[in-house]
């Protein structure tokens, strides 16, 4: 019989490191999630005071251009890679941190809509470099043969968040109002300066970092530049792909779906308020789904690699869209609710495809870039989410129906597909210097 295979202990430093990344990845998920909760009651009461009217249209409208300006802020934090490989990681994962606390928090003093739309684009900045500082920070601090499980935990986070905004909003929201719960957003600023004050640089980070000082400065190459250059541009470009297939999932299933309950649940003759409820309910299964999907991954990436993992996971999601917006959408009233509902579990363990990132990025490229790289390849599909999300609103007033374009978007899975093949696997490969 073989001896169990013993796991490389983890240290203090590298624990306090891993929940202060796990929490403001929390807080992150949280944070995306209080705004399509307390969307309506915002601009019913903010439209107005902006001189247009508030009328179920136009707040639906403003409500997409909206959230198309925090995904182009959160595209914009590409800029945090570079920061991270010229000064550290904790205190870049601080800053994005305290960016998206402080702006969320501001958001709740907005007089118009045109304030409200600038802290959510400020916000979105933060919001967007965080997973990028946190999924560096964990894999350059933990043990190699710990760090792809690291990943698959640190992306669970993110879905717990929807958790805690919906208590919030059950709770906080429902008894004062939309500005306390932006007012709730400004709690990331304790991890902030708990990450400041606990965590230490991951020593790789330190040595390659003196290394390169050494280097004068008319001879470095910015780690942006370099991710463009061989060997490094062809895993950037298929990276980048790979992840505006994922975002454009993602946001068509998660954005989509409470309207979808919503409209599916008054169909059956509920109120208002119980089809609210309902949309939470259904919230909270996509979310059980997804953390299921992250804790799987990991597990199934060191069986049969990174490539196939991902092959799965977003033929899983092309199926479930197209099951879920395309079939029970459309199914007679009293069977269309309960299968929706049962297919949208599913959609949510698919949803775990963002797991194989944390895991994967940081084994294709070298400590001098490693931040840039992730930074950059996770934020460049938030500015064609940010078109397709304009292009969905659309089609949904175009058609006069929500389904039908929503299962579209399966289409981007199928082009997912076909650029895996033009990956680099790296199962059982140790972490680049």
């Amino acid at each position: 019989m073989g001896h169990p295979r013993v796991r490389t202990p983890l240290n203090r430093q590298q624990i306090i490191g891993f929940w202060a990344a796990w929490f403001g990845w929390m807080l992150d998920g949280m944070d995306s999630v209080i705004y399509a909760l307390v969307l309506s009651p915002a601009l019913a009461e903010l439209l107005p005071k902006s001189g247009m009217d508030a009328s179920p249209a136009s707040i639906a409208e403003a409500g997409s251009i909206m959230f198309a300006l925090f995904l182009i802020g959160w595209g914009m934090s590409f800029i945090w890679g570079p920061i991270a490989d010229r000064f550290g990681r904790t205190k870049s994962l601080a800053a994005t941190v305290l960016i998206y606390a402080l702006f969320t928090g501001a958001a709740a003093l907005s007089q118009n809509i045109w304030e409200l739309a600038v802290f959510r684009f400020l916000a979105g900045v933060g919001v967007g470099g965080e997973w990028a500082m946190a999924g560096t920070y964990v894999a350059e601090a933990w043990p190699d043969d710990r760090r792809k499980m690291g990943a698959g935990y640190l992306q669970t986070g993110y879905y717990f968040g929807f958790f805690v905004a919906a208590a919030l909003n059950f709770t906080v929201g429902a008894a004062y109002g939309w500005r306390w719960m932006f007012a709730c957003g400004l709690a990331p600023v304790v991890v902030s300066i708990v990450t400041l004050l606990k965590v230490k640089e991951p020593e790789r980070w330190e040595h390659k970092h003196s290394a390169v000082a050494g280097v004068p400065a008319a001879k470095r190459r910015g780690p942006l530049a370099q991710i463009f250059r061989a060997p490094h541009r062809g895993q950037t470009l298929v990276m980048s792909a790979l992840l505006t297939v994922a975002v454009i999932g993602l946001w068509a299933g998660a954005v989509y779906e409470p309207t979808a309950i919503i409209t599916l649940a008054k169909a059956q003759g509920m109120d208002q308020p119980s089809a609210v409820r309902m949309a939470s309910f259904g919230t909270a299964i996509l979310s059980v789904g997804t953390i299921l999907g992250c804790l799987l991954l990991p597990l199934l990436a060191e069986r049969i690699g990174r490539r196939k993992t991902l092959a799965i996971y977003f033929t899983g999601m092309m199926a479930t869209i197209v099951a879920s917006f395309g079939w029970a959408f459309y199914l007679p009233v009293g069977t269309a609710l309960p299968l929706f509902l049962t297919v949208l579990f599913f959609l949510g363990m698919a949803g775990g495809n963002f797991a194989v990132f944390s895991l994967w990025l940081p084994e294709l490229f070298g400590t001098e870039v490693r931040a840039s790289a992730f930074a950059f390849c996770t934020s460049v599909g938030r500015f064609i989410g940010a078109a397709v999300n304009f292009g969905l609103a659309a089609s949904v007033r175009g058609m006069g129906t929500l389904g039908t374009p929503v299962a579209l978007t399966a289409v981007a899975f199928a082009l997912g597909l076909l650029i895996i093949p033009f990956s680099r696997e790296t199962m059982g490969q140790t972490l680049p210097e």
